[in-house]
């Protein structure tokens, strides 16, 4: 039966000041907690847009801590953190605090209706909340922390409480867009980087459309970070450059995206039979051809807005390229001395070079 009334979950708490912002300290029946509090799970909505931010259940770390609860003794003294939307309330106790920036009170949660999104998000601790849940015990109270966020900084939220732990790079490329307020120097670094990534992966015409794995694009064969090192090269000493604000770190993103896919689309239509095939059958698509060729781009489009690129001219140096090519077969000529077979090179600083100096010169000549 539907339930549509809403009802009030009362559970005594400490206000906690931090600056302007507020977070509140509570315990809760680890049972109750999924009855207000739902996990945002990762994925792409119909208009491309990136909605939740949550990785999968690990199944097999589940059932371990699951056993573990299941024991005599069994503690978790972590507490799980939570993001709450708008209605939920603190109420102060009378009791004056001794503490300027600490309160007591009482933390009102509005729970109960079938059908409307719950008032809390979980920020980090979905592991031990989903064993608590399946655990055969009749309760098993944790400790909880929470704030109140709208959702881009609840992405922001999960990076920094993950920082320390080995969160899939790829999870965190994905959030990094969306993500509003401070963010470790090595992830605000990539925001813009993985901004343009997830453009290029979204568009239907272009060449790289669903071709980057992600989590959210899990059939992509091109690895993500091979086409963040490729943006992010030509962001801070490339072609990208011209479209970027060297002060904040914004920069034209819409430019940006059109001057890759200008000169991308060029790369599928001159090599299209390897730029289908896995990294594994073509070095075309491996790290090492992806880096490399983007370091082409920059050589031939530095300084020219993608609206005054001469488009013929770059196809033209790219046949040049065709002719010394050996993307899925054969041999590639790094040198009289060195010789290496299609699938030799590797995607280090070394090869990456290799190939790159190979590249240029026949561009060049």
């Amino acid at each position: 039966m539907s339930r549509t009334k809403r009802s009030i979950l009362r559970l005594p708490a400490l206000r906690i000041k931090q600056g302007s912002r507020e977070i509140y300290s509570f315990a809760v029946d680890g049972k109750l907690l999924l009855d207000f509090t739902a996990v945002s799970r990762i994925g792409r909505a119909g208009d491309g847009e990136l909605a939740g931010y949550q990785r999968p259940e690990v199944i097999s770390h589940i059932r371990a801590i699951r056993r573990y609860i299941e024991t005599d003794g069994a503690m978790l003294p972590n507490a799980v953190v939570v993001a709450f939307n708008g209605e939920v309330h603190f109420r102060p106790s009378r009791t004056a605090s001794v503490l300027d920036f600490a309160t007591v009170g009482e933390l009102q949660i509005p729970i109960g209706v079938d059908g409307v999104d719950k008032p809390a998000l979980l920020v980090d601790g979905q592991q031990r909340v989903a064993a608590i849940r399946d655990a055969e015990v009749e309760s098993f109270p944790i400790a909880a922390v929470g704030f109140v966020a709208d959702d881009d900084e609840q992405r922001s939220q999960f990076i920094l409480v993950n920082n320390t732990k080995p969160l899939p790079k790829g999870l965190i490329h994905e959030l990094i867009p969306g993500s509003a307020g401070y963010l470790p120097p090595k992830y605000a670094r990539r925001k813009l980087p993985a901004s343009v990534m997830t453009q290029l992966n979204l568009n239907p015409e272009g060449p790289f459309f669903e071709r980057i794995q992600t989590p959210t694009s899990p059939d992509g064969y091109i690895k993500d970070n091979s086409v963040l090192k490729m943006i992010e090269n030509s962001l801070f000493e490339g072609a990208l450059y011209r479209y970027r604000d060297p002060i904040d770190g914004s920069g034209d993103e819409a430019t940006m995206v059109a001057h890759l896919e200008m000169f991308w689309s060029i790369v599928r239509e001159t090599w299209p039979d390897e730029w289908a095939l896995a990294p594994r059958k073509s070095r075309l698509t491996h790290g090492v051809g992806i880096q490399s060729l983007g370091y082409v781009m920059d050589t031939l489009t530095d300084g020219y807005h993608v609206d005054h690129l001469d488009r013929a001219e770059i196809e033209r140096k790219m046949k040049s390229i065709d002719q010394i090519a050996a993307w899925s077969g054969g041999q590639w000529s790094l040198a009289p001395d060195d010789l290496r077979r299609w699938n030799g090179l590797q995607n280090t600083p070394n090869d990456v070079k290799l190939l790159t100096n190979l590249l240029l010169r026949a561009v060049r000549n």
